[in-house]
């Protein structure tokens, strides 16, 4: 078990007790990650904030409801997709519209920032196209690094269940950024010469 595993269950174990500063203390560790999460899945940025509040103000009034069965981070994640998935079907009416560039930083975990800078438009467009269950799983997984079982956890899904969403998510990201096709004008002009 990390560090921070074991931080997060003496934490909530405090804020049961009724320290609403170890509720804080949770918030702050861990509310930057909820919200890459949720803007990932909404792709939309005052959503994602709204999701992190109500994830929070969830995680608030069910912090009982946590078994200790896995770790606090994989049980946040659960009610972070859940609150996207519920603001989903709330608002399938509208279009989910990609990230403008000004608004989206780069990816820390980018060796290249320049190159990663440049990537995050088509990518947060690939995104928003997959479906949700999709989005979630190739978040968590890929975007987020959490291994496939906790991935599982989070989503309350079978772990082959995520494997086929991580497979289907990558494949449609790939298809989207064309990176599949035959058609990238570099592969355009080997062929025609």
């Amino acid at each position: 078990m990390s560090f921070r595993s074991v931080e997060d269950a003496g934490l909530v174990s405090s804020f049961l007790e009724g320290d609403r500063r170890a509720f804080d203390e949770l918030m702050r560790a861990h509310e930057d990650r909820v919200f890459a999460v949720c803007l990932r899945i909404l792709t939309d940025r005052d959503a994602a904030l709204d999701a992190v509040q109500e994830t929070f103000i969830t995680v608030y009034r069910k912090a009982g409801q946590f078994s200790g069965a896995s770790a606090f981070s994989t049980w946040l994640y659960r009610v972070a997709v859940n609150t996207c998935y519920d603001h989903l079907r709330r608002n399938r009416k509208h279009q989910a519209q990609p990230l403008p560039d000004t608004t989206d930083p780069a990816d820390v975990r980018s060796e290249d920032l320049l190159g990663s800078v440049e990537l995050r438009p088509d990518l947060e467009q690939a995104l928003a196209s997959l479906a949700p269950e999709f989005r979630a799983a190739v978040v968590l997984s890929d975007l987020e690094g959490l291994p496939l079982q906790a991935v599982a956890e989070a989503l309350d899904v079978p772990i082959g269940t995520v494997k086929s969403r991580v497979f289907r998510g990558r494949r449609l990201l790939a298809e989207y950024l064309r990176n599949l096709s035959g058609s990238s004008a570099h592969q355009r002009g080997e062929h025609d010469a």
